[in-house]
């Protein structure tokens, strides 16, 4: 079935699903999050990104899905790989992974037309414990984001949750990039922002999908992107963190699809 034939679109341009789309997203997410479950063996000193990528579009294939990410507005990988201080988009190549490098690893996949959207953050070796602590907020972060998610708060609410936990952990919100409503469909409204006063922005309905994926910076909140028009950077090379769920709203909260069949969504899981 069509994108716009499912569910209908409310006054702020976001599109309401049905009860049963929800399992679509729900198979979708699984996959997603399995492979971001099984690189995580692949991430070592010595490693390089484009190795990684390698590996998760083999796992992208063997899982039955289709990458969302080759060919999309030209680009040619099954992940963005940010490293240290790559806010996002990051793409994968020779460079090799060295001792306490951290990095996000960001996959979305389409399972019978239903996209399946998130990412998390690994380290190499040992892990410094600046970047422990950064990484530990950036989590925090998403989560004080996704407990704000039931019908009849808003996204402002969504944001404020994010932007609050973070400074108060004296770290800065990055503004130049947001969350989004996916479905099947790979970006739609409503733009998710992760900074925000509350009570502000659509309200939250039942039947909304979209992502949460807040980037933290230990540094300034200012980004540029580099000449490949892709990969976006701390403009004062500050370390950066990134979490990310596809999310559902439900009755009285919300469903994350994305969740790691193995628990290992926090790179400490072990």
């Amino acid at each position: 079935m069509k994108e716009e034939t499912r569910g209908r679109v409310n006054r702020d341009g976001i599109r309401i699903y049905e009860d049963a789309d929800f399992a679509g997203m729900h198979k979708a997410g699984a996959v997603a999050a399995q492979i971001l479950d099984d690189v995580a063996a692949q991430v070592v000193v010595g490693q390089s990104t484009e190795a990684i990528d390698a590996f998760i579009e083999r796992r992208v294939t063997e899982l039955g899905s289709t990458s969302a990410t080759i060919g999309y507005k030209g680009y040619q990988h099954a992940s963005c790989i940010s490293v240290n201080h790559v806010v996002c988009h990051g793409i994968p190549g020779p460079k090799t992974l060295k001792d306490g490098d951290i990095l996000n690893i960001d996959v979305t996949v389409v399972v019978d037309g239903w996209f399946g959207d998130t990412s998390r953050m690994y380290v190499a070796g040992k892990l410094p414990r600046k970047a422990e602590r950064l990484i530990q907020v950036t989590h925090d972060s998403l989560m004080k984001g996704i407990e704000a998610v039931k019908p009849g708060n808003t996204f402002g609410d969504i944001g404020h949750a994010i932007q609050t936990f973070a400074e108060g952990h004296r770290m800065s919100v990055v503004r130049d990039f947001c969350g989004h409503g996916l479905g099947r469909v790979f970006h739609a409204p409503p733009n998710v922002l992760h900074y925000g006063r509350a009570g502000s922005g659509p309200v939250l309905e039942e039947g909304m999908f979209f992502t949460i994926e807040p980037m933290i910076n230990l540094g300034r909140p200012e980004t540029k992107v580099l000449a490949d028009d892709w990969t976006a950077v701390t403009r004062d090379k500050s370390l950066s963190a990134q979490f990310e769920h596809s999310i559902g709203v439900t009755a009285d909260g919300c469903d994350i699809f994305t969740l790691s069949p193995g628990g290992m969504f926090h790179p400490t899981y072990g």
